[in-house]
């Protein structure tokens, strides 16, 4: 059938729904809900047999709900109700919790109930939660009230009675760094990640803090700062420290149109206001020692060695696309015969930093920078011949972080996970060698259209294209377990030898059609056009982009209609009410 996404903006969740109703036959078109735009004006164009909000902010007009089903996508459980269900739950201290899909009508998430998924929330920042185990149980509840609506005889289950909890405001949301304790404190930080941040004051400024890992071992006087590390600063609590990565400068007052501050680096963001601290060394390996943080650590098991990494929201800034290929060339150092990259529960990689870019004194020079690192990170993977190396992820890949993913010799992914295997957004062409990594996987008439298309593919559907060579069934926290277990079985495996042989045999025939310099150079000579063209549209995208600027409409590729991979029937619509509701409860996401 024809589904309708309504959404406030193209999200991990609407991505993820958009790909996964694709796979399963049905047509999809997207309509963003926009100021001065008419949602009523774009479902009697699109004309769609439902309309599905997996994101949306804004409540869905009666000329539409009352002529068309329309089911919103809730992050709470039945009866929960508010803007800020997720926050609260964080914040509450919350160790289990679902997600909700009920039918639009007068009152927001007061509507009769499609279909409901349970799912684990582990102490993990908001995002990180929205994109595992929200965006899966989701998806299955999803999935199961659009089953219901084809069949066109099920009967959504009215609620009796819910809970409406306020907006969580920033009075709310206040540390006090006097009298919180750490884990007080990592719930207010982990509750607001990645939006809107915790307000608060640092260093004569006003900063919203983004981000939160517990520190054991430093201790200072509370909301003292005592080290920094990779871009973040330790910040003493009650009882111990938190590290916090990134910062946002509060909008000065008396500039209210200014432009929106971007999220830093929390050492970028401070500049000159940062005192003399010291730089604290990342502990040598990932979970040896206290309770610390760090954005790259490495470990080993058996005959496999695994580099993990997780940056922000997925951006690679040209210090950390350095710091990561310091670190896998000490790996590579290593006696054993797998190194697995990434494997943990978020995002692998988006590519280069768009939030430092903007910020730099000469945003050109910063991407030209940035792009070189990334490139140089890609061909050390590329051109490593003596170990197996396996790309772990565990969370979404866009951009050149999907292109980072696919210099490895195998892509194992967990079925939740979506990627985005293009540049066209961002007005780039694209680097990291994706003219030689792409059409080698997936042939070039795929990779053309995959990259003009700039449509989100689930990991199935990745898989079956050939990005991926392996699909694993498992909740976030699982991943790594999981990937470690694999990764061991192919280390001890008797074929390791030879397979490791034949990479580099391929590798060496493929340098002798066409180096992979020459990829390099080609690719370079245009991101450097675009990079220092003041007139290019990449430098006005990227300004939207980190600055959060909402745009002019629904963009084109979003709202054509995309059809389904294969045939589904259109459903009969619905009759009147003829019996009672089924049990409204789907199954929750698969374990490992």
């Amino acid at each position: 059938m024809h589904i309708l996404l309504a959404a406030s903006a193209f999200n991990s969740l609407t991505q993820r729904v958009h790909a996964e109703l694709r796979d399963r036959g049905h047509s999809v078109a997207v309509e963003l809900a926009l100021p001065g735009t008419s949602l009523a004006e774009a479902v009697e164009r699109h004309r769609p047999d439902l309309v599905l909000a997996p994101m949306l902010k804004t409540a869905i007009p009666r000329e539409v709900w009352s002529a068309h089903t329309c089911l919103i996508v809730h992050p709470g459980p039945v009866g929960d109700r508010g803007p800020s269900s997720l926050d609260w739950a964080i914040t509450e201290g919350a160790t289990r919790w679902g997600v909700t899909v009920l039918q639009a009508g007068e009152e927001m998430d007061a509507g009769d109930v499609w279909a409901t998924a349970d799912c684990p929330l582990p102490p993990v920042g908001k995002s990180d939660a929205y994109r595992g185990e929200i965006s899966d149980a989701a998806l299955s509840a999803v999935l199961t009230a659009v089953d219901r609506f084809a069949t066109g005889t099920h009967v959504p289950q009215r609620q009796e009675s819910g809970r409406a909890r306020p907006y969580l405001r920033q009075e709310l949301r206040r540390i006090d760094w006097h009298d919180d304790s750490t884990e007080s404190v990592l719930r207010a930080l982990r509750a607001a990640d990645s939006q809107p941040g915790v307000l608060d004051e640092l260093l004569g400024g006003q900063w919203f803090l983004h981000g939160g890992h517990p520190e054991d071992q430093l201790r200072g006087r509370p909301g003292e700062l005592l080290a920094t590390r990779a871009g973040a600063i330790c910040r003493a609590t009650t009882d111990g420290a938190v590290w916090i990565p990134e910062l946002r400068a509060r909008r000065t007052p008396g500039e209210p149109g200014g432009p929106a501050p971007v999220k830093l680096p929390a050492t970028l963001a401070l500049g000159d206001r940062l005192p003399p601290l010291p730089e604290l060394p990342a502990p040598p390996y990932a979970e040896a020692g206290p309770r610390t943080w760090s954005d790259i650590g490495y470990r080993e098991q058996g005959g496999a060695g695994f580099l993990t990494f997780s940056f922000p929201g997925g951006a690679m800034s040209t210090s950390q696309c350095r710091r990561l290929l310091a670190a896998y060339r000490e790996a590579c150092t290593r006696p054993v015969s797998v190194l697995v990259l990434g494997g943990g529960r978020d995002f692998f990689s988006n590519g280069i930093h768009l939030g430092v870019i903007e910020a730099a004194a000469d945003p050109a020079e910063e991407s030209w920078a940035n792009i070189n690192a990334m490139d140089d990170l890609v061909e050390a993977v590329l051109t490593t011949t003596d170990r197996f190396v396996v790309a772990a992820l565990g969370g979404n890949a866009a951009a050149g972080g999907a292109m980072l993913a696919l210099a490895a010799d195998e892509v194992w992914c967990r079925t939740g996970v979506v990627l985005n295997p293009h540049y066209r957004l961002m007005g780039l062409h694209g680097s990291e060698y994706w003219t030689y990594t792409l059409p080698r996987r997936t042939g070039t008439g795929v990779a053309d259209r995959l990259t003009a298309d700039a449509l989100p593919l689930s990991a199935e559907s990745a898989r079956r294209l050939g990005l991926v060579d392996r699909t694993i069934d498992c909740g976030p926290q699982a991943f790594a377990q999981e990937t470690a277990r694999l990764a061991v079985r192919v280390a001890d495996s008797p074929a390791i030898r030879s397979r490791i042989a034949g990479k580099k045999a391929r590798r060496d025939a493929d340098e002798s059609v066409r180096p992979l310099a020459a990829y390099r150079e080609a690719e370079l000579a245009r991101m450097r056009e675009t990079f220092f063209d003041p007139q290019a549209p990449y430098h006005a995208l990227r300004r939207a982009f980190v600055r959060k600027e909402p745009p002019d409409g629904t963009p084109a590729h979003l709202e054509r209609t995309v059809p389904g991979r294969r045939t589904a029937p259109l459903p009969s619509r619905r009759p009147a009410v003829t019996g009672p509701a089924e049990q409204d409860r789907a199954s929750g996401p698969a374990g490992c």
